[in-house]
């Protein structure tokens, strides 16, 4: 398959191919915190982003593209308190009182996280907090996190507003997350059927989607 039919065959919303589209799962989640996510032009484009994900199980949220090239993005207003979740030398713990807060939240590589905090207008000066400690990544990843301990995006979103919402919005991001990993590593022949949360769509079974790649 080419690389254009490739893109055609994915889901726009989820951006999974369609047989494997999660978007019926995909929840909305109303909470007194709100995300504001800024994606970095590159990440934005990769189907293995799962910030988007989080964002769209996130009533309210914003998604701002970060791109150079087009100058520094216009941001919305961050009306009450906000912070900026990036571990910085002064940053500090996020905790249950943090509740309705902007939560600004960088979705790229570090480095690239890094720029936007220092480039941005409206970023500079922003309170930063972190996870609380105890956070950890899921054993199953689509990426090779360099940082020891480090989180998707989606992972941490999840994490955070454990701390802001409550166990039950934490759970709700974090099972949508695992479908979508589950699924693009299935994708990849990386895991076998009866190892998918959730089973394969029947759409994916009815015609696999994988063309040589044996079924597990």
């Amino acid at each position: 398959m080419s690389r254009r039919d490739n893109a055609a065959a994915r889901c726009e919303g989820c951006r999974l191919h369609r047989a494997l589209c999660l978007c019926s799962l995909v929840p909305k989640l109303v909470t007194s915190s709100r995300l504001l996510l800024l994606v970095h032009k590159d990440e934005a484009r990769k189907p293995t982003n799962t910030g988007l994900l989080a964002a769209r199980c996130l009533i309210g949220s914003d998604v701002v593209v970060v791109d150079a090239a087009q100058g520094p993005p216009v941001l919305p207003a961050l009306v009450g308190p906000a912070a900026l979740l990036f571990p910085a030398r002064d940053a500090r713990e996020l905790v249950a009182g943090d509740a309705s807060l902007t939560l600004v939240v960088p979705d790229g590589t570090w480095r690239q996280a890094r720029k936007m905090r220092t480039r941005l207008p409206g970023l500079v000066g922003l309170p930063c907090v972190t996870l609380p400690s105890a956070a950890s990544s899921s054993s199953r990843q689509l990426r090779t996190e360099r940082r020891e301990g480090g989180l998707s995006t989606l992972e941490a979103i999840a994490r955070a507003f454990g701390v802001l919402e409550g166990p039950a919005v934490e759970q709700a991001l974090l099972a949508v997350g695992r479908v979508m990993v589950d699924r693009t590593l299935w994708m990849r022949g990386a895991l076998r059927d009866d190892d998918v949360v959730g089973g394969i769509p029947e759409a994916a079974r009815r015609h696999d989607p994988r063309g040589g790649v044996p079924r597990g």
